[in-house]
Parts: structure tokens; C-alpha cells; sequence
């Protein structure tokens, strides 16, 4: 029996306390902005009476889907979130998806297309990414807590972290399947590397970058029933302290809230990467 016991814990400890030490101006930065864009959004959004937003959310979905029956689906599905009382609770979760999903598309897309055009890029990035997709959703809540302490800002960072891989993936493989025969004419006419990337790769793969796009926007709501765990708060919110309280019906109302806004944002990003596609 081997009496020596590698110390992997014990040296992630050690790293993570590195970081909260000497990054923690860089952390203050990004609770600031991500916290004030947040507080914009969610306030933007709670403004809107829900008499207005409701109505508008449905003729948005009508018109970006082309289907009427999407369209009242959005209608009577977020009548039925207000009449369970989970409207403010709804908002917020919105609120944070958005936010989450725009951060992890920034971050997530230039490293999709380094990945994509460098080859040691691609092999230090791929791996990473495994681990990642394979870590347990609740892992992430771990880092976030020292840097972020308990709020929306750590379960944004969380909640990105999970959910930026689809995309980062999904980019890569978009640009790296444009044809070679393309790309060689594309250098025969003399264009640089930028212009065949901007011209070429990546409106062909915008298609295949827009389902990263979805994937990571199911992902974030996924994440939000695990990010209430650390104070996220809206329909995670309502899901955790239903199970704390053993409210079974309240929790299935939460989570019913959760699905219907899952939909409409899925079919709403599926019209939107089949009309590029097309184009």
C-alpha cells in the first residue's frame, strides 16, 4: 500500500489562494461591470410592465420564428409564469442568462477561431475543453465562491465557465471545415489572412457557431438552478429553496418556469442559425 499520496488537492488549494490574492483587483473590475451591466438589464427589464413585455416577447418570437404557434406559445406560457407569481423571479433569471451568455460568447469565440487557425493553440485548447465538458456543474461553484464571494457575480462567473465550452468548440470546427478548395482560391486572389477569415470562414461557419451559440445558452439555464446554490437567486432560486422546504409543487412551478423560457429562447436561436445557414 503506497504511503505517499500525491497532493492535488492540496496544490488547486494553493493555486486558487495565489489568485484571490494577487487578482484581486482584477476580480473588483469584473464584479463592478458585471454587476452594474446586470443591475442595467434587470432593472431595463422589470421596468416594462408585464402586461407590455409579455405581448412584445410573443410578437418578437412570432416574427423571428415565422410560426404563430410558437408565438402563442411564448404568450400563454409566460401568462401562465405570472399567474404562479414567478414573474420578478423570471426576470432575473433572464437577466442573468444574457449576461452569461454574452460573456461567454466574447470570451468563448476569439478562442474558438485561435483555436481554429493555430495548431498549438488547438491542442492546448481542445483538452482543457474535455475537462471541462466532463467536471461536475457543481466543481465551478468551488473557484467562484473566494473570488466572488456568494451573489450573482459568482454565479454569472460559475455559470459562464460551464457553459462557454459549446461555443469555443463549435467555432473551431465551423472554421476548420470550410472547404480547402475555398480557402485556395481565397489566397489566389491575393487575400490575407484576416480577409479570408472575415470574408470567408466565418460567414461559412456561422451556422455551425450559432448552434455553439444555443448550446451555450441551455447550458446557462441549466446552470441556474445550480448557481442558486451560491445566491443567483430568480427560478434556481425558487427551485433551491422549494427543495430546502420540501415545497414539491412550488419546485415543479419553478422548474416549469424555467422550461418555457428554455424554449423560447431555443426555437427563437434555431430560426436565427437556419436563416443564416440560407444566406
Amino acid at each position: 500500500m503506497m504511503d505517499y499520496r500525491i497532493p492535488v488537492g492540496a496544490t488547486l488549494e494553493l493555486i486558487i489562494d495565489f489568485l484571490v490574492e494577487h487578482c484581486s483587483t482584477a476580480t473588483r473590475a469584473f464584479s463592478a461591470v458585471t454587476e452594474a451591466a446586470l443591475s442595467v438589464l434587470e432593472n431595463g427589464l422589470a421596468f416594462i410592465p408585464w402586461w407590455l413585455f409579455i405581448p412584445l416577447v410573443a410578437v418578437f418570437t412570432w416574427r423571428a420564428t415565422r410560426s404563430r404557434g410558437l408565438g402563442l406559445f411564448a404568450l400563454l406560457g409566460l401568462g401562465l409564469v405570472y399567474n404562479m407569481g414567478l414573474w420578478p423571479a423570471t426576470v432575473s433569471t433572464i437577466a442573468l442568462v444574457l449576461v452569461a451568455t454574452l460573456l461567454a460568447v466574447l470570451i468563448g469565440l476569439p478562442l474558438g477561431v485561435f483555436a481554429a487557425i493555430n495548431k498549438v493553440a488547438y491542442r492546448v485548447i481542445m483538452p482543457v475543453l474535455d475537462v471541462m465538458q466532463t467536471m461536475p456543474a457543481f466543481v465551478y461553484l468551488i473557484p467562484a465562491i473566494p473570488f466572488f464571494g456568494l451573489g450573482k457575480v459568482a454565479a454569472i462567473f460559475s455559470t459562464v465557465v460551464f457553459a462557454m465550452p459549446p461555443v469555443i468548440r463549435l467555432t473551431c470546427l465551423g472554421i476548420r471545415q470550410v472547404p480547402v478548395e475555398l480557402v485556395e482560391c481565397a489566397e489566389a486572389f491575393g487575400t490575407n489572412r484576416w480577409q479570408r477569415l472575415r470574408k470567408l470562414e466565418l460567414p461559412l461557419a456561422a451556422p455551425t457557431i450559432m448552434a455553439g451559440v444555443n448550446q451555450t445558452v441551455m447550458l446557462a439555464l441549466s446552470m441556474v438552478v445550480i448557481a442558486a446554490m451560491i445566491g443567483a437567486k430568480g427560478l434556481g432560486g425558487e427551485v433551491w429553496k422549494a427543495i430546502q422546504r420540501l415545497e414539491m409543487g412550488r419546485g415543479f412551478e419553478a422548474g416549469i418556469g424555467i422550461v418555457i423560457v428554455a424554449i423560447c429562447l431555443d426555437r427563437i436561436l434555431q430560426k436565427f442559425g437556419s436563416r443564416t445557414a440560407r444566406k
